[in-house]
């Protein structure tokens, strides 16, 4: 690995993200789970691999800007020019690109290259585990994704009624279908053990939160009389 190239490229990874810590520590988080990976895979490139974990969310500015794109084409292009102009061949930043947008794999085709199947799988082992239900909990407000949604009748659903938008229905379901779609070995193993915590962290989370709406409930009838 080019060293000199690499500070060039995380340097852009950085002027390219929001002024977020969470979003930062995800994207190292992804680059160190995607060289475990490849420490199991036959043909890495690891140039291209460590490439595309650095740039792979550098879209997400303007997604949040216009919601209607999607972070990992846009940043699939931004990282294809920057590593134009720095020197890239078109076939290998293809390559690069073709990893990014993999990480936001929802068609029936599979990524191809063992770098893209890689970032796809450490992308999803971190925001599907306990941590990113940490993360998407604290930044669950901004994200238009509330805790609790209120109903019509002025009851509270917290997930277990039948409310479109609740964040604790939306990422169970993510830990059922995400946790199944992992294309390395080693990923897959990693997720066998994530899933179990996940879902020990995502029940827990459930406890605590009803146990705080039921003792204010309490306290707002007790009020009351």
């Amino acid at each position: 690995m080019n060293w000199k190239a690499f500070e060039k490229t995380e340097a852009y990874m950085l002027s390219c993200m929001e002024d977020s810590a969470h979003d930062k520590e995800h994207i190292y988080r992804v680059l160190y789970t995607a060289l475990d990976i490849a420490s199991g895979e036959k043909d890495v490139d690891y140039e291209i691999l460590i490439t595309a974990c650095l740039l792979h969310d550098i879209g997400r500015k303007e997604q949040f800007e216009n919601p209607a794109l999607c972070h990992a084409a846009v940043g699939g292009d931004k990282a294809f020019g920057f590593l134009l102009e720095n020197g890239w061949t078109k076939e290998r930043a293809g390559r690069v690109k073709e990893a990014i947008a993999a990480h936001r794999f929802r068609s029936d085709k599979p990524p191809v290259s063992a770098e893209a199947r890689i970032v796809f799988d450490a992308d999803k082992l971190d925001v599907t585990g306990a941590i990113g239900i940490a993360r998407t909990l604290l930044y669950a407000g901004e994200t238009g994704c509330p805790l609790y949604t209120k109903n019509s009748d002025g009851t509270v659903d917290d997930g277990s009624g039948d409310g479109e938008d609740c964040f604790f229905r939306e990422y169970k379901r993510k830990l059922e279908t995400l946790y199944d779609r992992f294309f390395t070995r080693r990923g897959a193993e990693l997720a066998a053990g994530r899933k179990a915590a996940a879902e020990a962290f995502y029940t827990s989370m459930r406890k605590e939160t009803e146990e705080t709406y039921r003792l204010g409930k309490e306290w707002m009838e007790k009020l009351a009389e």
